[in-house]
């Protein structure tokens, strides 16, 4: 939600491409974040061999799904391709800053 309040705000400021190039790649990390969620129990299997196939094919179609934004950045004038980076990598980043906002409070008690 942040990335695309933040994208919004930049596209009524003016700044188009970087507010859309946000919005696109926090959009891909959402999806992104949503298919780890959803593939991690279906590849528990018994089978180890079936359990990397798996696995290997979640990371390769997250990794193809994850540089359709970047192949729309370079192609087009449209999106800013910094800001595509810093919105796919949205999801990590606000994670990290719950982590680091939760360690700081318990340190300060």
């Amino acid at each position: 939600m942040t990335a695309i309040m933040a994208g919004s705000l930049l596209i009524v400021a003016n700044y188009s491409p970087i507010g859309k190039g946000l919005i696109l790649g926090a959009l891909f990390s959402i999806l992104n974040f949503i298919l780890i969620g959803e593939t991690l129990p279906k590849r528990m299997d018994p089978s180890v061999r079936k359990t990397f196939a798996k696995a290997l094919g979640s990371i390769l179609f997250r990794y193809m799904l994850l540089a359709i934004p970047f192949v729309a950045a370079i192609k087009s004038d449209t999106f800013n391709l910094f800001a595509v980076l810093v919105g796919v990598f949205m999801v990590q980043i606000m994670i990290l800053l719950d982590h680091f906002a939760h360690l700081f409070r318990t340190v300060e008690r």
